[in-house]
């Protein structure tokens, strides 16, 4: 397991689980048997603080670790202020990413992926060196990445209808992480004009049909994407050289009807202006 969720289980304050909040042996084996399977579930540390919230993270990912293979990465969730505005959330959350949940561009998925499946556009940055754990700027976070790459997360809210879904649940079961395309590598060789490319972008998530479903500028989240890296890191992530970094929506989530489907994401303003896009099956 990632050395951050190994300090977590180390860390005093989860040494208790039932009574600290943490989620419990039985309450992990039904939640990762319900994911499995895509079956609505209960939320879990419901009643709990963020510090609950990451111990039954670090519980839940070291569960479905043998299921979805290591974890390559961290998410940034509720990063834009739909998303915020949409599930009672006054800062991010933090998740992670699983390599086996990585698609190609183009990808082909089931319409029902999870028990509750939403799609979003998102940008992935490519850890180039940990030389970006001194990062404190926009700039500084960019000279620390190798590449961009484009995203479309395709997450599994998995709550059963009626079961609290707020940023204490969504980060217990580490912001939802299920399925996600990835796009074709853009190289990072000047850090400083791709602070201003990302800034200046333009993000649009269309349907299968070209309807527009988001179109927002490359502000939205958090004033500048780099900024989702600075933020995890000062909730004690730690990145090393090849990590994903999801820096969250873009937009609204959308469930998969929305995309009539599939759907695609462009981002006019970055180099080569890629897109990347998924199908609904």
């Amino acid at each position: 397991m990632r050395g951050f969720f190994g300090a977590l289980l180390a860390c005093g304050v989860f040494a208790h689980p039932v009574a600290a909040g943490c989620a419990t042996d039985g309450q992990i084996e039904r939640f990762v048997a319900d994911y499995l399977s895509a079956a609505p579930t209960s939320a879990l540390s419901s009643n709990g603080t963020m510090n609950d919230a990451l111990c039954t993270q670090a519980l839940i990912v070291s569960s479905l670790a043998p299921h979805l293979g290591p974890v390559i990465g961290y998410k940034a969730g509720l990063t834009s202020a739909p998303a915020q505005e949409r599930f009672g959330a006054s800062e991010p959350v933090q998740g992670v990413l699983f390599r086996d949940m990585m698609l190609d561009d183009g990808a082909t998925v089931p319409s029902d992926w999870g028990a509750r499946p939403v799609f979003e556009a998102d940008l992935v940055l490519v850890v180039g060196t940990a030389d970006i754990n001194q990062a404190t700027s926009a700039e500084e976070v960019l000279q620390g990445v190798s590449a961009i790459r484009p995203f479309i997360e395709l997450p599994d809210l998995t709550f059963a209808e009626g079961e609290p879904i707020t940023p204490v649940t969504l980060t217990a079961i580490g912001v939802a992480p299920k399925l996600g395309v990835l796009g074709a590598e853009i190289p990072v060789s000047d850090p400083a004009a791709m602070v201003q490319a990302l800034a200046d972008m333009t993000v649009t998530l269309r349907a299968a049909d070209d309807e527009i479903l988001a179109q927002v500028p490359g502000t939205a989240v958090l004033g500048h994407p780099a900024n989702a890296a600075l933020w995890l890191m000062s909730k004690g992530i730690e990145f090393q050289p090849g990590d994903l970094i999801s820096v969250g929506s873009f937009g609204p989530l959308f469930p998969p009807a929305k995309g009539k489907g599939g759907a695609s994401v462009s981002y006019n303003g970055l180099p080569g202006n890629p897109t990347v896009s998924v199908v609904f099956d």
